[in-house]
């Protein structure tokens, strides 16, 4: 059987959403720029007028509780067990944990719950746990006249009506997506996805990229190197016992992970540890890296995060029924016939 989450949607809580399938259970994709900016730090003049805030106050009005570097108290992986990080976020983490982790990778990242997205659970309540977070660097609020406003909202309209490919990230931005599953305060991380586009003249080599994760995830199950109709992408998968996934694995082409912070993906109770690195090249060189995306995800521990959290729903659901009867038979009066 197999999970579905559905993909990101419009706001900065881009999020994780699922559609169980007859075979399992998994999550959907987001459009592209489909996350909203961060919401700004609001200054005003002693008058009262809006003056608008850097990116620097943004960053420092929203993590004005982060403390770095991050305190991380949960279990570390296993000695010789898969490398399932990304910039040491990782699946297993609690919600706040991943958080700061998350928030203490680069001084103007700020986070948001994950809202619009998340596994469509069979429980009672479901619509009420948070399922992770989203997080981008900071923006400048600028405040903007009438006229500017209604310019930008034209501009758009014209833009979506000739399908404009419209960026995501400006050269020098990094974004990021972390699904977690769980009752109320007892949230685990069960996938993470950073996407970075690299600033102007500082692209690094297909090569040296591919290299460098070579380097720190091992010999992959798959290794596609750049083609005229298929982009560089590299997947460590693993089954659920922790062994690396082959072509002569009948796991193999079946446990597949997701590397976009705004796409789906599917969880599998047969799958574990999958982490995937998609490339994507410059237009004018394609031998330089554009954008990069890390994603891992844990499929039978998702799996098992889902399930126990259905039950511990429903388990919560019944308790509360129970006690609105028997208040209900101390408190009531008799009906009048």
């Amino acid at each position: 059987m197999t999970r579905f989450v559905r993909p990101s949607a419009a706001a900065l809580g881009i999020g994780l959403a699922a559609a169980l399938a007859a075979c399992g259970k998994s999550e959907p994709a987001a459009p592209p720029a489909a996350a909203a900016k961060p919401a700004a730090a609001k200054t005003t003049a002693p008058g009262g007028a809006d003056t608008g805030a850097s990116a620097e106050e943004v960053a420092r009005q929203a993590r004005a509780d982060v403390a770095c570097p991050a305190k991380i108290a949960s279990p570390p992986r296993a000695e010789k067990a898969a490398v399932d990080d990304v910039v040491g976020v990782r699946p297993g983490l609690t919600y706040e944990e991943a958080m700061n982790a998350v928030l203490c990778s680069h001084p103007l990242l700020v986070a948001g719950p994950a809202t619009g997205r998340g596994f469509d659970l069979k429980a009672p309540q479901a619509a009420t746990l948070r399922q992770g977070f989203v997080a981008r660097l900071a923006e400048p609020r600028v405040v903007k006249t009438g006229k500017q406003i209604l310019q930008e909202m034209q501009r758009d309209t014209i833009a979506r009506g000739g399908n404009a490919v419209r960026e995501d990230l400006k050269p020098g931005q990094t974004k990021w997506y972390v699904a977690t599953m769980g009752v109320q305060g007892h949230e685990r991380v069960v996938r993470v996805a950073r996407e970075e586009r690299f600033a102007a003249e500082q692209n690094p080599t297909i090569d040296s990229v591919t290299t460098a994760l070579l380097k720190k995830y091992g010999t992959p199950t798959q290794d596609q190197r750049a083609s005229a109709s298929r982009l560089p992408l590299l997947r460590w998968a693993y089954d659920p016992l922790g062994r690396l996934v082959t072509e002569t694995s009948p796991l193999y082409g079946r446990c597949m992970g997701s590397s976009d912070p705004d796409g789906g993906v599917s969880l599998s109770p047969d799958c574990g540890i999958v982490v995937q690195a998609m490339l994507i090249p410059q237009k004018a060189n394609p031998d330089l890296v554009d954008r990069m995306q890390v994603g891992v995800v844990d499929q039978a521990g998702g799996y098992r995060a889902i399930t126990s959290t259905e039950q511990a729903l429903g388990q919560i659901d019944q308790q509360r029924r129970a006690q609105e009867v028997e208040k209900a038979g101390k408190n009531s009066k008799a009906p009048t016939l």
